[in-house]
């Protein structure tokens, strides 16, 4: 089958349904979505989006702590692009619907988050992220122009080399004509003609063995970018969530809401001491690598696999007003947040770098764009600052859609691009070595190439990720595709950009720790980053 649309959306969450919102005036808008269209990390964002409505709060406090967070690695410009639209792009999530919590007098019912200055976290209790996804939603399947292809998997984009001219990282002029689309429930692979294609693919956090992602955040956008030889940077920055519900064998690991610590929570360790100060004037509200490594540190010392977050100080009806879902999952488990410690331990929880855009969502590629936690605008920087990530979305969705809608009339299609050919290819029978080498290789990346790092770490996980990458493109090559197989190959990709992108960084900087090299002393710092001496 094959199919022609003006604008390619790969993705369904909150960058995805944006940018389509946009577009659907200009043209035609097909929608790609790996499972239901609402299965997106967009959903399960509890925190909230950072934005700045009222004073005291000002865009250079905004901007400050972000370059702080990123350990001053962000791209000034694209900070202040970010920060200085964040006002309007709220208003426009109000005007399509998005209710978000406000106090008695009728203002946003702001909250405080770890590394912020000042209260400017726009939240809809802790199900901030499902608030928007619903939203935007509903606008996206009433909308004449937008199609949407539920249980979809998009394998790879469609460029010159799909012609028979070679491509490498060298080439100038490589273009984006589209996708080849696999239907799930059929088995058949579309050849998607589209004029303009944005990924907005999400994450990637199932490289590792504990996430707090859904299961869909495989990596897909970079590995494809990555085989289409576009630039990807900054893989090295992987953000692990400080605070994810231990709760053993549960996969995704349940979110607990940095917005908890800026009520007011604290984190003990088992022996009930609080222990943040000891690596942080901020304490628990340090921003996110901070708290990760000091967690992890505290774990190693006392030989734990878990440290508690106690909630038990806290008023005991506007703790459960405000993070309703939050109190209801830790019920299930036998624990009531009131009375009783929550355990918590950190997880894999978000991709800093990614698709390298420009100041448009423009990849390398021309024709592609990316947004959203796929792409690497130079917002986050060595660390993103929490909250900033829905926020990130909005402003370069809504540009990407300003740039390519400008374009759409001049693009044509590339009619010659070849269907799939699968001839020669064979069902997997033994299903069990992919699921097992996704076992080892996310056994690989948690323990050579998470929180903390070294050399050896680094080098022996590239020698095993070499194996387990010939292995799969054998059976890749001589197998009929499914889901598992493509999510196989895309983490494979992500764990080698990752580990080859900490080994080529040769210091400790904001996410990549490492422990042959110890971390400077920055402008932008009060203190040590890990041990939090002066």
């Amino acid at each position: 089958m094959r199919y022609h649309t003006d604008f390619l959306v790969i993705g369904s969450g909150i960058a995805g349904l944006s940018f389509a919102l946009k577009v659907a005036q200009k043209g035609k808008v097909l929608i790609v979505t790996k499972t239901r269209a609402d299965e997106t990390a967009t959903r399960y964002a509890q925190g909230g989006i950072a934005a700045v409505m009222y004073t005291p709060d000002t865009y250079e406090k905004h901007i400050r702590d972000t370059m702080i967070a990123g350990d001053e690695l962000n791209d000034p410009e694209i900070v202040r692009i970010t920060i200085t639209e964040s006002t309007a792009r709220v208003k426009e999530l109000l005007e399509w619907g998005v209710d978000f919590d406000r106090t008695e007098s009728g203002r946003f019912d702001l909250g405080k988050e770890g590394g912020h200055s000042e209260y400017r976290v726009l939240h809809h209790k802790d199900q901030t992220g499902l608030e928007i996804e619903k939203t935007l939603l509903k606008r996206v399947l009433e909308h004449p122009n937008i199609t949407i292809w539920e249980n979809h998997f998009a394998v790879d984009l469609l460029t010159q080399h799909h012609l028979g001219i070679e491509v490498n990282k060298r080439t100038p002029d490589i273009t984006c004509f589209g996708a080849y689309i696999l239907d799930i429930e059929t088995n058949e692979i579309k050849t998607v003609l589209a004029k303009v294609t944005l990924l907005a693919t999400g994450g990637a956090g199932n490289v590792y063995s504990s996430t707090t992602n859904p299961p869909i955040a495989t990596g897909d956008g970079i590995a494809m970018v990555h085989r289409a030889k576009g630039v990807i940077e900054n893989m090295e920055f992987i953000q692990f969530h400080p605070t994810a519900l231990f709760n053993p064998p549960e996969r995704p690991s349940f979110l607990i809401t940095e917005a908890l610590r800026g009520f007011g929570a604290e984190l003990r360790n088992q022996k009930g001491e609080a222990f943040m100060k000891k690596y942080d004037p901020r304490g628990s509200l340090a921003p996110r690598d901070i708290v990760a490594r000091a967690i992890d540190n505290e774990m190693k010392i006392h030989g734990d696999e878990f440290v508690y977050l106690d909630c038990r100080h806290l008023p005991k009806n506007e703790l459960i007003n405000h993070f309703p879902n939050i109190y209801a999952k830790c019920l299930t488990i036998g624990i009531d947040i009131t009375h009783t410690m929550i355990p918590v331990a950190p997880a894999a929880h978000y991709v800093c770098g990614g698709i390298k855009t420009d100041q448009w969502g423009r990849s390398s590629i021309k024709n592609l764009y990316a947004s959203g936690e796929c792409a690497h605008t130079g917002l986050h920087g060595a660390n993103r600052l929490a909250s900033n990530s829905l926020l990130e979305s909005l402003v370069f969705s809504h540009r990407a859609a300003l740039d390519s809608a400008k374009n759409i009339d001049s693009i044509e299609y590339k009619n010659e691009i070849p269907d799939w050919n699968a001839e020669g290819m064979m069902l997997t029978e033994e299903m069990i070595l992919i699921t097992q080498t996704i076992r080892e290789l996310q056994s690989i990346m948690s323990s050579y190439v998470s929180i903390v790092r070294s050399n050896i770490r680094l080098e022996r996980a590239l020698r095993r990720l070499e194996i387990i990458f010939r292995e799969t493109e054998d059976i890749y090559n001589r197998s009929i595709l499914n889901v598992k197989i493509c999510e196989l190959r895309n983490l494979v990709a992500v764990a080698y950009l990752i580990t080859k992108s900490a080994m080529a960084r040769k210091e400790s900087r904001g996410l990549h720790y490492t422990l042959d090299y110890p971390p400077i002393k920055r402008a932008s710092e009060h203190h040590h980053p890990l041990t939090g001496e002066l």
